[in-house]
């Protein structure tokens, strides 16, 4: 009876540990999918009011959802050339003033996410229209 009581106990161990495993899996949902895109920039970024038209929408946008905005890859290849760490990173200076490809992937990004779609489906949206954009060296 002891030997079915410590199979019985190794077996629920063993399901416990299965189904623990189970709930951590993320599917790329919440709040862990969305931080494991995050490129890491933690400076401020920029007075929107000091900029106008679409410069001051994009800044305003790095502003308002910096965790979306830090989770995407410029695609003028700034991190290559000046080593930003995302697409944020283009916020915290006046390069993104002087870069179509930074202002429209934030506002795209901005857009997507009024709409309701999380960081992952944001970056996926971003990267299949901008992926072709590539600057083939500073700008």
């Amino acid at each position: 009876m002891a030997i079915s009581g410590l199979k019985g106990g190794i077996f629920l161990a063993l399901l416990t540990m299965f189904m623990l495993g189970l709930a951590s899996c993320d599917s790329g949902k919440g709040t862990g999918a969305a931080e494991s895109l995050r490129g890491g920039e933690t400076r401020p970024t920029l007075d929107p009011a000091r900029f106008t038209g679409l410069s001051a929408e994009a800044y305003q946008a790095a502003r308002e959802i910096p965790e979306v905005i830090d989770s995407l890859y410029c695609y003028c290849d700034c991190e290559k050339h000046f080593g930003h760490k995302s697409l944020l990173t283009c916020f915290v200076d006046e390069h993104a003033v002087y870069c179509d490809i930074c202002i429209y992937e934030a506002l795209m990004a901005r857009d997507l996410h009024r709409q309701g779609l999380d960081a992952a489906a944001i970056r996926k949206a971003v990267d299949e229209r901008f992926g072709h954009l590539r600057h083939s060296g500073p700008h």
